[in-house]
């Protein structure tokens, strides 16, 4: 009795050190085995022969698409042992199965894949129990299989198995070759699953182990290995699937392993499969395709190459016991591929971030490596999921997370500026670029990427000046990026002159950025924007034959530049042939129509060549088109009734034609001005960095409201030439709902209130607007005038003078200027201000050439 409980202790005790892979264990527990229990010299045999078997592979392991090469000395032994288990024949049915699996196993490591083929046949593998199993038996017989697909895939399909005489199944000679890929997947699945059982059992056996004693120093604390067998097993099924063309099956295959419920083991596994199916699910399959992980793959697929038969589309077997998959209520199911493509991605990022090797060490440093590349696919791949559909800002916040691999990595750090750029964080993608300029400072196309930062959204000058001059300072090095730093550096330059408060200034910057645009041209003549923006510097200096003359170039080498026609047709009406601008204002129309800076050109030429009405019918048009395209709900729809815009589009007569409300009356009209009150500060700041003279297009939730408001001042600068201030302030009051504390908006006040005579009333939003704006000129012309009716001459004088200094080509100024000094008596210097009003009114467009974009 004690000699049995003292066996079953010791068996007890083998058992877990197999399932447990404690090798070095065994022998003295064969020993003490042998000594207590006779009749167990052959389990010894076998225990034995495993243990040198496995420690053998340990010490040389199988490398990945790598043959086993004939016999070596160590594995000598291993046959002696286990061909003493096998042929004395003592051993119980389940121990005599155990020893043909490893002797088949030993053949497979020895090269000899007949003999183990041989071995498998004479193992009804598909009996073998898995309900009730010792954990090392699972790993067994997964093994089994991996090793039983690999000597299938080496020995040609009509290979005479029968004339090996170790050989006895006929079924292994008659294989047809579409039949044995579909064995050889077979056993490839079956290897997975029952290795994924395995392991899944393996820990359940540490926990409960952990929970009960306290932890052993030694192998029983650290992670199990896969090995190569039960690698193979997990990650070659679908390998077969994708290169038979079967996709449908392959994509299942990814999907039955990584449902099945994680190990510690299989983390790296599984995170290298989840990268694989979304980069699948990203490149090769539609939606129309996909179909949801819940449910049956389909019959006929789009995906899987019918040239190719014998693929059912599920698998053919069944298992007495499967892994555990996660189950429960609740749980997330992605209905469309890239939704499965980014849950698997942002899985497989959490993974990569987890895992991390982060140490510098020079021990760690392939590790490092390794942990960096396999990120930044998992990145890579991220960004083409999250591009797709627009998502930057998310891709902005995964890229963050990455930061903790970038140090020195310039890839990731890239990849984040053009994320945050794209997501309209322009003032961090600026710092962002700039540690990307100190990673690879020879290439010019970072700065660039800057600069158009920096001139756009931003409006950082001395910073794109910098950015640009690093392009210029790299010489021949720059290649055909040397012309570009030229033109970013004139932009620069021509949005400092247009800036300036000093004529002198003005002028030096001006001068500046002619000589850069000629540069730019001069090293590349083929390209229209060098031309277009020499053109147009040109024409802001006034100097308007030699622009036309390089718009047309312009115009040449890219016909349809929406930004050249524009600058085209307001040379042609600072030229007085308003009905040519025109023209090509609707031209250009045709193939922009959603264009609203050409819209607003149109209005002002319409105004003079066809009648008002012609440019309130446009304005209406304008409203139609805001509308079609933005698709925005108007915040001042907010109070009693319909907004002043749906009853302009919806009412079939022009504007001219309607009966607006007089918002001068308190009892009638609008009452949504107070409704936005608590964001009039917010709206105020975003309204001054949109006026900011560069015209260049803002991005970001306050765009479309801003132009919505253009619209209405436009209108309202019609109808105040029409002399009709009911409808103008109707139009002004709609632009002040959305931007109460403009500027523009303040200044149409003023202009409403002169119409009716309210001279006092017009001073005041003037300087209002003034108090915003210091230097918008419009405002300031109107605010001298004003001055000068109420005969305060010398501060008339002194705002009409600021305002020559900021803008000198502005004739109406100039002319305003000369009627002050006459009144003042002094002649002569009114004279020449007339002349020069003159002067410049012969070469003024319809609107002001700032109003085209400059931008990168």
């Amino acid at each position: 009795m004690t000699a049995r409980k003292s066996g079953s202790r010791l068996e007890t005790e083998i058992e877990r050190c197999r399932s447990e892979g404690q090798w070095d264990k065994i022998p003295e527990l064969v020993r003490q085995l042998s000594a207590k229990l006779i009749s167990n010299d052959d389990l010894g045999e076998l225990l034995l022969g495993e243990c040198k078997l496995q420690s053998y592979l340990k010490e040389n392991p199988i490398k990945q698409g790598a043959s086993p090469r004939g016999l070596r000395p160590k594995l000598v032994e291993v046959r002696k042992h286990l061909n003493a288990a096998l042929d004395r024949g003592n051993l119980k049915a389940d121990y005599l199965q155990e020893a043909s699996l490893l002797m088949a196993k030993l053949c497979y490591v020895e090269g000899d894949y007949r003999e183990a083929l041989g071995h498998y046949s004479r193992v009804n593998m598909d009996d073998l129990p898995l309900v009730g199993a010792p954990v090392y038996r699972l790993s067994m017989i997964a093994e089994a299989y991996a090793t039983k697909g690999l000597c299938l895939e080496k020995v040609p399909a009509a290979s005479p198995f029968l004339s090996n005489k170790n050989v006895s199944s006929p079924s292994l000679s008659n294989r047809s070759a579409g039949a044995g890929d579909q064995d050889i997947i077979t056993c490839y699945e079956k290897s997975g699953d029952i290795a994924l059982l395995y392991l899944q059992e393996v820990e359940k056996a540490l926990s409960a182990g952990m929970q009960n004693r306290s932890p052993k120093p030694g192998p029983v604390t650290q992670d199990q290995e896969l090995g190569y067998f039960l690698e193979t097993g997990l990650q070659r099924a679908h390998v077969i699937h994708f290169k038979n063309g079967n996709l449908t099956r392959g994509v299942g295959r990814f999907r039955e392993i990584l449902r099945a419920v994680e190990t510690r083991t299989t983390q790296n596994l599984r995170m290298t499969i989840a990268r694989q199916l979304a980069e699948i699910l990203l490149r090769g399959m539609c939606e129309q395709s996909y179909w949801s992980p819940l449910e049956d793959p389909p019959t006929v697929s789009p995906l899987d190459d019918h040239s190719r038969q014998g693929h059912p589309p599920t698998k053919n077997y069944n298992l007495s016991r499967r892994p555990r998959v996660y189950s429960g209520e609740n749980l997330f199911c992605p209905q469309e591929n890239t939704e499965e493509a980014l849950l698997l991605l942002l899985i497989s990022e959490s993974m990569a971030n987890r895992d991390a090797v982060l140490s510098r060490i020079p021990e760690h440093n392939n590790d490092r490596i390794i942990s960096l590349q396999s990120a930044s696919v998992v990145y890579d791949l991220l960004t083409i999921a999250l591009g797709r559909r627009g998502q930057y800002e998310m891709l902005s916040e995964c890229l963050e997370r990455a930061m903790k691999f970038a140090f020195e990595e310039f890839h990731l750090w890239y990849q984040l500026a053009l994320s945050l750029m794209a997501a309209g964080k322009s003032a961090r993608a600026v710092k962002v670029f700039k540690e990307c300029i100190r990673l690879k400072p020879e290439d010019p196309t970072i700065p660039l990427l800057a600069v158009k930062l920096c001139i756009g959204p931003l409006h950082w000058l001395d910073e794109g000046e910098c950015f640009a001059k690093l392009v210029i300072d790299m010489g021949e090095k720059a290649a055909e990026f040397r012309a570009k730093g030229y033109l970013a550096i004139g932009l620069v330059y021509s949005l400092k002159a247009t800036d300036a408060s000093l004529r002198g200034t003005q002028e030096e910057y001006q001068r500046k950025a002619l000589g850069a645009f000629q540069r730019a041209q001069s090293l590349s003549p083929t390209d229209h924007l060098a031309a277009f923006y020499l053109a147009l510097q040109l024409a802001v200096s006034r100097q308007i034959p030699e622009a036309l003359g390089y718009v047309r170039q312009a115009l040449q080498l890219q016909g349809d530049d929406v930004h050249s026609l524009h600058l085209l047709a307001l040379l042609l009406s600072a030229q007085k042939h308003y009905h040519d601008g025109l023209n090509i204002i609707e031209m250009a129309l045709s193939e922009y129509p959603e264009n609203f800076n050409l819209l607003y050109t149109k209005v002002k030429l319409e105004t003079l060549c066809r009648g008002p009405e012609e440019a309130l019918l446009t304005c209406k048009h304008m409203l139609q088109i805001w509308k079609t395209f933005y698709n925005l709900t108007n915040p001042s729809d907010s109070g009693r009734g319909s907004s002043l815009l749906d009853r302009a589009i919806a009412d079939r007569r022009q504007l001219n034609a309607m009966t607006l409300p007089d918002f001068s009356d308190p009892d009638t009209g609008s009452v949504h001005a107070t409704s936005i009150a608590a964001s009039r500060v917010e709206q105020a700041l975003s309204e001054v960095a949109s006026s900011l003279p560069s015209s260049a297009p803002k991005h970001g939730p306050l765009h479309p409201w801003m132009t919505l408001a253009q619209i209405w001042l436009h209108a309202a600068e019609v109808y105040i030439g029409m002399s009709k201030p009911a409808e103008a302030t109707a139009c002004t009051q709609e632009a002040a709902n959305l931007f109460p504390t403009s500027h523009n908006v303040l200044y149409m006040r003023g202009q409403v209130a002169e119409l009716r005579g309210n001279i006092d009333e017009a001073k005041r939003w003037y300087e209002e607007a003034l108090s915003i704006s210091p230097t918008h000129v419009k405002t300031m012309q109107r605010l001298g005038l004003i001055l000068h009716q109420l005969q305060r001459y010398s501060l008339s004088e002194k705002v009409l003078r600021d305002a020559v200094q900021v803008n000198s080509t502005a004739h109406d100024v100039w002319n305003s200027l000369g009627e002050v000094l006459q009144a003042q008596g002094n002649a002569a210097a009114a004279t020449e201000c007339f002349l020069t009003a003159l002067e410049l009114e012969a070469s003024s467009p319809v609107l002001p050439f700032t109003i085209i974009p400059r931008a990168l």
